[in-house]
């Protein structure tokens, strides 16, 4: 072996397999470059592998959220006893009455209600059954209409008046007693209303027999608010065209139904009640 040879030797084995630089380059590449990509994946991969994106649902939920129906049907106990006009209040008035939140008349304020007191049981009544001011409208609630009525007479009796409480649809067929006239206002009530610089006066009775109570369950459900074209309680201006045809043609319209209206309201009232409820709201108007 020539020096030459060995010489030669001893170089290959010090200078090791990168002989040119796209070997060196290509050394570098997979040396570094492919697994500092590696770990950046492997990171991405297990930072979003458990989370759900902001907004989405997980996978449960959402099925359950597609399979809901489109609708629900709430079945109410219609024989369930009537509440009285204090349970109603302790539920449903008293967050705002209480304090006079947005306005309400608190409870027990002679001089708050005193005017309102003047406009009559049935004013107010129809009021809390539409919505008036920041009070949204109670019809359609947890409570019954009479409910709603009976919550009013507990308000108002607080301050002095004496409206009587409306009573329950008639359970037969015979003829409701009439009610008793609602007393004057007590003597304090028409203190308040003095020193408001108002006239005293009576406070209107609230119609006897079954007229409001059928009105409360049946009609004012449309009437209060006006739905659906009808007439609203107490507008003269739309009443006005329909009181020329008389009591008996409206009761006959009302008892077979007219326009958007069903029969009898869509309700099982006897034809005297049906009469009664129209000339109640005859009355309101005249």
């Amino acid at each position: 072996m020539s020096a030459n040879d060995h010489t030669t030797a001893h170089e290959e084995a010090h200078t090791g397999p990168i002989k040119t630089p796209k070997q060196l380059l290509a050394a570098v590449f997979f040396s570094f470059v492919v697994p500092v990509f590696g770990i950046i994946g492997l990171v991405y991969y297990v930072a979003s592998a458990n989370k759900t994106a902001p907004g989405a649902v997980d996978t449960e939920k959402s099925v359950a959220q597609r399979l809901q129906k489109v609708g629900s049907v709430e079945i109410r106990d219609a024989n369930r006893p009537l509440k009285s006009g204090e349970e109603v209040y302790k539920a449903q008035c008293l967050a705002c009455h209480s304090i006079g939140a947005a306005g309400a008349p608190k409870f027990g304020d002679v001089a708050a209600w005193a005017p309102r007191l003047k406009t009559g049981f049935d004013a107010l009544w129809n009021s809390a059954l539409k919505g008036k001011g920041a009070m949204a409208a109670q019809a359609g609630g947890d409570f019954n209409d009479i409910e709603i009525g009976r919550a009013v007479a507990y308000m108002t009796t607080a301050v002095g008046a004496k409206f009587p409480e409306p009573a329950a649809p008639a359970a037969s067929a015979a003829p409701a007693a009439a009610a008793p006239a609602a007393a004057a206002p007590s003597a304090d009530v028409v203190a308040a209303l003095a020193s408001a610089n108002k006239p005293a006066a009576a406070v209107p009775a609230a119609a006897g027999g079954a007229a409001p109570a059928v009105y409360g369950q049946v009609c004012s459900a449309c009437h209060a608010a006006g739905v659906a074209g009808a007439p609203k309680f107490g507008d003269k201006a739309a009443w006005a065209p329909r009181l020329s045809a008389g009591v008996d043609a409206l009761t006959a319209s009302t008892i077979k139904g007219k326009n958007a209206m069903p029969a009898r309201g869509g309700s099982t009232a006897s034809d005297a009640e049906i009469k009664a409820a129209v000339q109640y709201m005859v009355n309101a108007v005249k």
